[in-house]
């Protein structure tokens, strides 16, 4: 248990008055008829505020914000320190390296790097690899590997998997040796019930042999990623609160809900509500489980993972009051897009959203979890279900432990964190108040270009004809009115057909948002088998998939007997990972790809995940629509969106009978649900390290040491003085990390790909900047690389600079690098708003390690300025008022500063130029917490120095 220092703390520990006689801090007490007024969202940051008050991370002033709730939203900061961290493969990596790297800095230090651990438990699921090299209508003669340092591919053969495992989370009616303690919390014990063949449970009931496209997309993907994979297994061996879970088991979040979530936390016998961060938005789903969540940045998720917490604005709590029940031919995710439609209009952006009404108690835990999973999508930090009955009996339905049950319900009661149906004078008093009737949605599909953008599906041949003839826009394609009937005719597999505007090209049932709900998911299934028993099919050039969110939704889709089914329509199970809603597919076929371009047709995507912005999918397919999985498997047999549905049929059965979508469409009464098994034979078989320090391989490409650590003391130096610094970039206003941070593919003309090169990779093997996170020299030469990049030194977009000792342009990195070999130190001339955008630890990394030694900016996005801060670079801004061009800067003189032997948040500084100005900037820190780290150069250097 976490020792805490604040005064309010310890008096506030009883002792729970059931057979358990576990602990548990009654927050109530505290705060009395305040409390009983808090949404239920800020109850659980109250509680981790009391539990964790140390006086330095935490400090009663926070404690007392949090409580007073009503009058400080918006306008205070508090810390939170979240139970645990969930990390995906991509962003997981360079966390792990780090940590890797750590022990050696220790150990150069004298420490022990034993000592090195995640202060909180970290579980990290592989499941950004995944490529579709594999599809049902296609399987590729040759798959792209991606990457290089990989051994070449053998003949690919469907090898058989053994069955599959996660911890059971303590289901009373195991057989046999599963464990029903808390799983994966010490080394070992988790990656032991991973990796050995399973003892089968009811819980998990049989497992099933997985398709052969999944085993060849897995086979590829393992040899795609071996380092990387090897690093993963030597990282759970040896880090005590790690568990890395193997691909080919399932997304982060469908993991996290299944098999990771507690929903009330216990450490040496101390009851806490569960709460998680991480590196996916789509960590909010467990929200929907009444478990605090929400996706954050790398280095905040490294600093959970350190011991210290993630920064928030005390945030506006959005009451969504839900009355009456949903039409049963409504799907969960048309109450999701209708929710989320109405969300939208409200606007919720930066805030809570919490549930409430009779209608909650109307919803499923499973759509809980699907409208909690959206929540990104309309801009809400978090979407919020308390714990009420329904959840109660969901965890007993799975297999929970009926005495921890009672221990859960029975404190959940304690500290007033169990919402009850009947009591609604005791509702919260919220920000805002919203209600939403659930018998006024209807089912809909969203689209072209954007989630937001419903379309109720009894209007789509209307709307998508509409979209033809509009501007071109959200809603507009802007097509002649005359070219708009044109047929293109392609031949494929020895048949002929017709390409038009509104053509599916490609059909995907994917793993963000709905297969998690197994009602939608049968419902997809019995469709499908309806279909085949009427004859009807799929098109074989649309490209089709299935990509389930674990190997439990393929249990229960082939327990129900419809898994065969989805795959006669081409709905092949391609493995479990982000797919095809993040253009992870194999291209189209090249008839389909000269018939767009030749007719320069509108052609479509159809799929169930959450996001369809245009060339999300693939650059030829203009309109993307997101729809349910039943529906998604309708329109691949349709081969169109331009139809409607009422009126006009699918297809014919063999007696030339028209069959229409309400013949097929399942009732809710045909839909099963069930549950599956888990686990990985290639991750068992997989040979890594267990060495307490990683061996590092020179010549690996993938995994290297980072030098965050080179010039690490023992004990924090004095600040030292910034003389004659070079600006590096001077940049304008709206600087975003995608501008700074490297992501997506490798320019072939990049510093990156030079480095590759010369390490022997062909441009095919290059991978992408996420897969070689954990490579800190391709990272460091892919920051401020993107082309887009506009260098007032240059006068146009590019990602170059003027290294001015020589006068020459080049790439940034190569300018650093000569400026480093030099002994010259580097800052940044910034606008407004840099660092805006998407929250990447790369983005604070790169620079540093660039040699840049402070920005100075008008204004920063809060959260890039905090990782500036967390990795030893000094956030300077101008005085209200001032910038460069006011104080008649031109950026090619050289900067000196000096810092205060006692600095202090807000301290002003003098810098002094090589042209003769002075003027003053604001050392925009704001609090002890950020001073003592970056006196520490960054909070990686601070926790070393803790462990040495």
């Amino acid at each position: 248990m976490k020792t805490t220092t604040g005064l309010m703390s310890w008096y506030l520990i009883e002792t729970l008055n059931d057979s358990s006689r576990k602990k548990f801090f009654n927050v109530p007490r505290l705060g009395g008829t305040k409390y009983d007024v808090l949404p239920y969202s800020i109850r659980v940051l109250l509680e981790a505020a009391v539990r964790n008050c140390d006086g330095f991370l935490m400090k009663k002033e926070d404690v007392m914000n949090i409580l007073d709730w009503k009058t400080k939203q918006s306008n205070v900061e508090v810390p939170f320190f979240p139970a645990r961290v969930l990390l995906q493969d991509f962003t997981g990596i360079p966390a792990m390296v780090d940590f890797a790297a750590m022990r050696e800095a220790v150990k150069i230090l004298g420490g022990d790097p034993k000592k090195v651990h995640p202060a909180r438990p970290t579980d990290l699921t592989v499941d950004h690899s995944l490529q579709i090299d594999f599809s049902k209508c296609a399987i590729q003669n040759a798959p792209n590997p991606g990457g290089g340092d990989v051994q070449k591919a053998g003949k690919l053969s469907p090898l058989r998997a053994q069955p599959k495992k996660l911890p059971c989370r303590g289901q009373t009616t195991c057989r046999g040796s599963c464990d029903s303690g808390e799983p994966g919390r010490n080394s070992g014990k988790f990656s032991s019930q991973i990796e050995n063949t399973p003892i089968l449970c009811p819980f998990h009931l049989q497992p099933v042999p997985e398709p052969e496209t999944v085993l060849k997309n897995q086979e590829v993907e393992f040899g795609r990623n071996r380092e990387r994979l090897q690093f993963f297994k030597w990282s759970s061996r040896v880090f005590k609160n790690v568990a890395v879970i193997p691909p080919g088991t399932g997304m982060a979040h469908q993991v996290n809900l299944e098999y990771l979530s507690r929903v009330v936390f216990e450490e040496d016998d101390l009851l806490f509500p569960d709460s998680v961060v991480g590196t996916d938005s789509h960590i909010t789903m467990v929200n929907g489980l009444g478990i605090l969540g929400w996706g954050v940045g790398g280095i905040e998720t490294e600093a959970v993972m350190l011991g210290l917490p993630v920064s928030l604005t005390l945030p506006e709590v959005v009451g969504c009051e839900l009355t009456g029940s949903s039409n049963p031919f409504v799907t969960s995710i048309d109450v999701v897009l209708g929710i989320t439609k109405h969300l939208r209009q409200v606007g919720v952006a930066g805030k809570f959203v919490e549930f409430f009404g009779s209608g909650v108690s109307q919803l499923s835990i499973v759509d809980r979890t699907t409208i909690a999973n959206m929540c990104p999508e309309y801009g809400a930090i978090l979407s919020f279900f308390p714990v009420d009955n329904v959840t109660l009996k969901h965890l007993e339905h799975t297999g929970f432990d009926k005495a921890k049950l009672k221990s859960m319900e029975t404190y959940l009661k304690a500290v007033k964190l169990f919402r009850h149906d009947q009591d609604n004078s005791g509702e919260p008093a919220y920000s805002q108040v919203i209600r939403i009737h659930l018998n006024s949605i209807i089912a809909s599909v969203s689209g072209p270009k954007r989630p937001q953008d419903r379309v109720a599906v009894t209007d789509m041949k209307r709307d998508f004809q509409a979209c033809l003839n509009e501007k071109v826009g959200f809603k507009g394609f802007q097509i002649a009115a005359e070219k708009q009937k044109d047929n293109i005719s392609i031949h494929y597999e020895g048949s002929e057909y017709k390409l038009s505007h509104g053509s599916v090209v490609m059909a995907a049932v994917t793993s963000c948002t709905n297969n998690c709900n197994p009602s939608v998911m049968l419902a997809a299934g019995l469709l499908a088998k309806k279909a085949v028993d009427a004859g009807l099919h799929v098109k074989p050039y649309i490209r089709t998939s299935l990509s389930p969110g674990s190997g439990m939704v393929t249990h229960y889709l082939s327990s129900s007997g419809v898994l065969p089914y989805l795959s006669k329509l081409g709905f092949e199970v391609v493995g479990y990972g982000c797919s095809t809603c993040v253009g992870n597919t194999a291209p189209l076929s090249e008839a389909v790809l000269n018939a767009v371009k030749q007719g320069d047709l509108v052609t479509c995507g159809v799929l169930s995940g959450n996001k369809n912005f245009e060339g999300r999918l693939c650059d030829c397919v203009r309109a993307n629509y997101l729809a349910s999985p039943p529906l998604v498997v309708a329109y691949a047999i349709a081969g169109t969106v331009n139809i409607d549905f009422q009126t006009e049929p699918l297809g014919t059965d063999a007696t030339g009978k028209s069959i229409y979508l309400q013949d097929i469409w399942p009732s809710r009464e045909e839909e099963k649900k069930s549950t599956v098994h888990m686990g990985n034979k290639r991750w068992n078989s997989l040979e890594a390290p267990d060495s307490v320090l990683f061996p590092w391989d020179l010549k690996s490409t993938y995994i290297r040491c980072p030098s965050f650590f080179d010039k690490l003391t023992k004990e924090p130096v004095a600040l030292q003085p910034i003389e004659n610094a070079h600006v590096l970039l001077y940049l304008g206003d709206s600087v975003t990390t995608d501008h700074i941070s490297p992501a997506g593919s490798i320019a072939r003309s990049s510093a990156a790909a030079k480095y590759l090169t010369n390490r022997g990779l062909t441009p095919r093997e290059f991978n992408s900047y996420g897969a070689r996170r954990g490579n800190d020299a391709v990272m460091t030469r892919g920051t401020f690389a993107n082309i887009k990049l506009f260098n007032k030194f240059l006068g146009k977009p590019a990602p170059k600079t003027i290294h001015f000792p020589s006068g020459q342009t080049l790439d940034v990195f190569e300018a650093a690098e000569l400026y480093q070999k030099e002994g010259v130190p580097l800052i940044i001339l910034a606008g407004k708003k840099y660092g805006s955008g998407n929250s990447r630890d790369w983005a604070a990394k790169g620079p540093y390690l660039l040699g840049v030694k402070a920005v100075l900016a008008e204004s920063y996005e809060k959260i890039h300025k905090d990782h500036l801060i967390g990795i030893g670079i000094a956030p300077l801004q101008f005085l209200p008022g001032e910038n460069a061009d006011s104080l008649g800067l031109s950026g090619r003189e050289t900067f000196s500063l000096t810092f205060p032997e006692e600095l202090s948040p807000g301290v002003t500084l003098t810098i002094k130029t090589s042209t003769g100005k002075v003027f003053t900037v604001i050392a925009s820190f704001e609090n002890d917490v950020e001073v003592t780290l970056y006196k520490h150069g960054g909070l990686l250097n601070f926790v070393a120095r803790k462990f040495s």
